[in-house]
């Protein structure tokens, strides 16, 4: 059972107000806002960020030619249907959809995959994330589940004053990958590996309990290791003063980890892991190129700040899709 301290304070993005919000603007209508999304699309052309807008948005959707989404023997369904009560229940990806798809008229067809995506659809369609390798325009990406992936923290812990160490707290069933990691470096002095799924019995040697990101941030360095998709303590890692440790990510969401940059984003190792102890050590004794990915880290999350921007990004993202789509 989950104590209470871990409940309060665990740096968990808080799921009883992203439902209340989300609930709040599903009972909105849906008119005023269509009528509001020519402005809102207009004002994107008159802002200082108009380029970043539109750089964000073409890397999100990187349709370029004419997309057919009526093949392939499948109906591509309307907006209007769009509605939970169609769902056996309410998910996040609906609600984090319906934020922006409210604002375009509900005759509009789209194509959508939600869940962990990790390959790319044959029709274009709008998605949580794709693979970062080969052509992956047919992956529209929107930011949904974000209420679990888009965490970010405040850390008051300066990176010198942490332990010497890497922590990571995770569920491996079913993911080969990080088994292979917690074979190779569990019980490593330089490690504090654990498996925290209380429904997993096949690993009792590294079992450990849940601990809040708070106590993580205690650690100089955080592993943040693929699971089905993307690594989802990758954001409130790399917002912190700690260190983000990984290979090169194969897969993106909105984070856009496509874009990070080894050795200046988060620290590389190898995809086998092997060059973990060395990695480790040279940014222990190298404290001041530590630093320096830690302030690229922040900046890069940074961008993610401002939620009128990311609200047009979306926008703009979705009215590309419709356009591409031969639909407005």
């Amino acid at each position: 059972m989950k104590s209470l301290g871990y409940i309060l304070h665990n740096g968990h993005n808080s799921q009883i107000l992203y439902y209340m919000r989300s609930f709040m603007r599903y009972a909105a209508p849906k008119s005023l806002l269509q009528r509001r999304l020519p402005e809102l699309l207009a004002e994107i052309e008159t802002r200082p960020d108009r380029e970043y807008i539109h750089q964000r948005a073409d890397y999100y959707n990187k349709l370029s030619s004419a997309a057919d989404i009526f093949g392939g023997g499948s109906v591509a369904p309307q907006l209007s249907e769009m509605t939970y009560r169609k769902r056996p229940r309410p998910t996040a990806y609906f609600f984090d959809a319906y934020e922006y798809t409210r604002f375009f008229d509900d005759d509009l067809h789209w194509r959508y995959l939600f869940g962990d995506v990790t390959h790319t659809p044959d029709m274009a369609s709008i998605v949580k994330s794709r693979p970062i390798a080969g052509d992956n325009a047919n992956s529209v990406l929107l930011n949904l589940d974000k209420n679990r992936h888009f965490c970010f923290l405040h850390d008051g812990i300066d990176f010198s004053q942490k332990i010497d160490r890497l922590i990571f707290r995770a569920y491996i069933s079913h993911k080969p990958h990080r088994i292979r990691f917690f074979e190779q470096w569990h019980g490593h002095h330089m490690c504090d590996l654990g498996e925290c799924d209380p429904h997993c019995h096949d690993y009792p040697e590294w079992h450990r309990p849940k601990i809040s990101f708070y106590e993580q941030l205690r650690y100089k360095f955080i592993l943040a290791l693929e699971g089905n998709d993307v690594a989802t303590n990758l954001k409130w890692i790399m917002s912190s003063n700690s260190l983000a440790v990984m290979p090169k990510p194969r897969y993106e969401t909105w984070f856009m980890e496509g874009r990070l940059i080894p050795d200046y984003h988060y620290v590389a190792i190898r995809d086998d892991y092997a060059d973990l102890p060395e990695r480790l050590q040279y940014y222990i004794d190298h404290p001041d190129h530590a630093q320096a990915i830690v302030q690229n880290a922040n900046r890069y999350t940074a961008q993610f700040a401002d939620r009128h921007r990311e609200k047009l990004i979306s926008l703009l993202t979705l009215d590309k899709y419709f356009r591409m789509t031969g639909q407005r």
